[in-house]
């Protein structure tokens, strides 16, 4: 029996712990992981910090838009303030380097590069590939990092600033239409000119026959965010090459037989 897929522990497993803390990275640390995944937006200040949202509400005991926080006002919140059945310690923003350093030569990592939201409008933070790519080579995690987005555009420019970095297109259904004629060919199509070699789906779009169509193509596939043992034993057995789940303690019973 084998675990021939990269088993990714969605922002640190957030059903574990408080979502994109230290707290969340060093318990998944302790699990059959070998991949965490994190958000990363930018502070006002130019800072890549992680955490999954625009806004700091759900997540904190603040208020207010990431793009108006600078970082010394993003560390001084309470990242556990809202954790379901509460969180004995307050747990901060972490930085992106602070997460790289922790997972530096142990685990890959997944890093989403997230867009700005102001008034129902997205953007892209300035220089944030930039940035994401220096603090990679800073830690020297390049050959450790896959980098996701739902914002395509930013893929090639990741590739341009280092063409050895993996990169995959996070893939949801406002982004394409299964039922669609050729859906599948249409967005390999489309995925093939970003230099990708992954492509990120939600789980509720997959279809048996996209593992082996995707494969063909030099692509390799990846499921999120999928939270039962019954369909991380499934889709592991059919062949998909990366699961994403917030219970990454159930990995320990999902295998694939040789």
């Amino acid at each position: 029996m084998t675990t021939s897929f990269l088993r990714v522990a969605h922002r640190g497993g957030s059903r574990l712990a408080p979502e994109n803390t230290l707290a969340a990275f060093r318990n998944a640390l302790t699990l059959p992981v070998d991949a965490i995944e994190m958000d990363v937006h930018m502070s006002r200040d130019g800072f890549p910090v992680v955490i999954h949202d625009n806004t700091v509400e759900r997540l904190t005991n603040g208020e207010g838009n990431i793009l108006d926080l600078d970082l010394a006002s993003l560390r001084s919140l309470n990242a556990a303030a809202h954790f379901p059945g509460g969180w004995p310690i307050e747990e901060q923003i972490p930085t992106l380097r602070e997460v790289l350093d922790l997972t530096q030569g142990r685990v890959q990592v997944l890093i989403e590069i997230k867009t700005s939201l102001r008034d129902g409008v997205e953007g892209r933070y300035p220089n944030i590939a930039e940035a994401v790519v220096n603090e990679l080579r800073a830690t020297s995690m390049l050959e450790l990092a896959i980098i996701i987005s739902f914002d395509w555009q930013v893929l090639p420019i990741v590739k341009a600033l280092e063409p050895t970095l993996a990169t995959g297109a996070l893939v949801s259904d406002s982004l394409w239409n299964p039922l669609a004629e050729h859906a599948i060919d249409t967005l390999i199509e489309q995925i093939k000119p970003l230099g990708c070699e992954w492509i990120s789906l939600d789980h509720k779009l997959y279809t048996p026959d996209i593992p082996t169509l995707l494969h063909a193509q030099d692509l390799r596939l990846g499921l999120w965010t999928v939270n039962t043992l019954e369909r991380l034993q499934y889709f592991a057995a059919a062949g998909v090459d990366a699961l994403t789940t917030d219970r990454p303690d159930f990995f320990s019973q999902v295998w694939v037989d040789d």
